[in-house]
């Protein structure tokens, strides 16, 4: 018998819906749901939790197949999680640039480092364009960290490849402009996150 089919058989001699078990097991109901229709299995602590619950051992539950199967998802999952802290926490510092001088601006025959804030002495479109880009680069850091457990298709597919997409962009945009500063230090996180995906690929 497979985990998803022992799961259903434990919660219907308990009595309990997909949803009282789910409180039970401070989980969502859709999970419940995702674990006994076979399309998905709980991770680690989880487990722990159903097998203490239904006072079973882990070996009863899972065949060592599935184990393997869990022991790989978890791993997965944890790696996945630890990309979405570095890429969310590279893309929030991109608020230094609101308040730390990376910028340089003409004023007289010398050149100042300025934040972004402060920076006068350029075209209106190109100011705009910078914190289109520094906004744009911390609300998906923002986005990344906090939708961690989202599992939206479209989100978990694209969220990286939009993060080094404006990350690029910013990079192009400071060297076009000449601002060193600020694409250099772009230019070192966009490496870090590539070198990152590249790693766990």
């Amino acid at each position: 018998m497979e985990f998803n089919e022992k799961l259903q058989e434990l919660r219907k001699q308990k009595g309990l819906t997909q949803e009282q078990l789910a409180e039970q097991l401070y989980v969502s109901r859709a999970a419940v749901s995702k674990w006994e229709s076979g399309r998905g299995y709980p991770n680690i602590d989880s487990l722990k939790e159903i097998s203490k619950y239904f006072e079973v051992s882990l070996d009863e539950l899972l065949s060592n197949e599935e184990i393997l199967t869990v022991a790989e998802e978890d791993h997965r999952q944890k790696i996945h999680n630890l990309q979405d802290v570095v890429f969310g926490l590279l893309d929030c510092s991109i608020v230094m640039f609101f308040i730390l001088p990376f910028f340089g601006q003409k004023m007289g025959d010398m050149i100042e480092e300025v934040p972004l804030l402060s920076l006068i002495q350029i075209h209106i479109y190109v100011k705009v364009t910078y914190m289109i880009i520094v906004v744009a680069l911390i609300l998906c850091g923002v986005l990344t960290l906090a939708l961690q457990n989202c599992s939206a298709r479209v989100w978990v597919n694209n969220k990286y490849k939009i993060s080094l997409g404006l990350s690029a962009v910013g990079i192009l945009s400071f060297i076009l402009s000449q601002q060193p500063y600020a694409a250099m230090l772009t230019f070192l996180f966009f490496a870090i996150k590539a070198l990152m995906l590249m790693k766990w690929a």
